[in-house]
């Protein structure tokens, strides 16, 4: 998905590669040791939404190829609905070096538009220090409707899973952070109380009430009645969930399979309703946060 200014390496590089086990292309320099990075350049001449690929006419690429028009599959599979035929665009040639041999594209940058006049389908808001957060209201694990603006007058950690997600360095990594966090604040007296944390979760299908609480205890370790006193697991209504995901900047797609391909997107309200930080992707941690909450809090 496009943000601003036609710059698609964004989500690829805020690890929109979501929670789908088939797009384990490479993402770090770990994983992409084992790939030859080529720099392309080059216009697009067709999408193949069946396929997943883009045709693109491109010039050569020294030390790999000569100049030629060929299709290719994207490490980031959305992207494609945000590509036209006409597009001037720059981007990674990923070389598997192994047996494979797997060719995709990466941090692809729209460098002029086939299209003037098109706009995205959906417009996402990337949460900025000091934007005024809207009252969403979502049910929570006890099924017990609440709204953001409930918790004015403290800080407000959201972030958003869901419950099936199969990667651990996504949804999991996540929701252990917010665990981390919980215990950090609970054990200072000065901190203790005056943040509260929300996981909201983007798969109403599937995640009930019941199926929130279960999750929401095996992170806390507790199933006691005060378990949830300082973080609340909630799921909006579609509807809702729409607008809250164009607000905190979450792309998201559902699969054939049923997973759902997704981005990361973390967001500390102050007292006053309003944004502190913005954190998205999955490289921040929780002491980091902690030391946010503390700076805002003036503790």
């Amino acid at each position: 998905m496009i943000r601003t200014f036609l710059v698609l390496a964004v989500i690829a590089m805020s690890m929109a590669t979501g929670c789908h086990r088939q797009q384990a292309a490479p993402s770090g320099s770990a994983a992409e040791s084992s790939y030859k990075i080529y720099k392309l350049r080059g216009k697009v001449v067709s999408i193949n939404a069946a396929t997943g690929e883009v045709t693109i006419n491109h010039e050569a690429i020294p030390g790999f190829m000569e100049a030629m028009t060929m299709p290719y599959k994207l490490k980031d599979p959305n992207i494609l609905s945000e590509l036209h035929p006409g597009d001037v665009l720059a981007a990674d040639l990923l070389v598997s070096q192994e047996s494979d041999a797997d060719v995709v594209l990466d941090h692809i940058v729209v460098v002029a538009q086939g299209k003037p006049d098109y706009k995205p389908a959906t417009i996402y808001h990337v949460p900025a220090q000091g934007d005024a957060v809207p009252d969403f209201k979502l049910r929570n694990q006890d099924g017990r409707i609440i709204h953001l603006h409930q918790f004015r007058g403290k800080n407000l950690l959201i972030t958003f899973i869901y419950t099936r997600c199969p990667l651990p360095n996504f949804c999991p990594l996540v929701t252990r952070n917010f665990a981390s966090i919980d215990k950090q604040l609970s054990a200072d007296p000065k901190l203790k109380g005056k943040t509260h944390l929300l996981c909201v979760s983007f798969d109403p299908e599937h995640d009930t009430p019941e199926r929130l609480k279960a999750y929401g205890e095996e992170y806390i370790g507790s199933s006691s009645k005060f378990a949830f006193a300082n973080w609340d697991f909630a799921v909006p209504e579609p509807a809702v969930l729409k607008e809250m995901a164009k607000f905190f900047d979450v792309g998201m797609t559902t699969e054939q399979d049923q997973t759902i391909t997704h981005t990361l997107s973390t967001t500390l309200v102050g007292r006053d309703g309003k944004v502190v930080k913005f954190y998205p992707g999955n490289e921040w941690t929780a002491d980091q946060v902690v030391v946010d909450v503390k700076q805002s809090l003036g503790a």
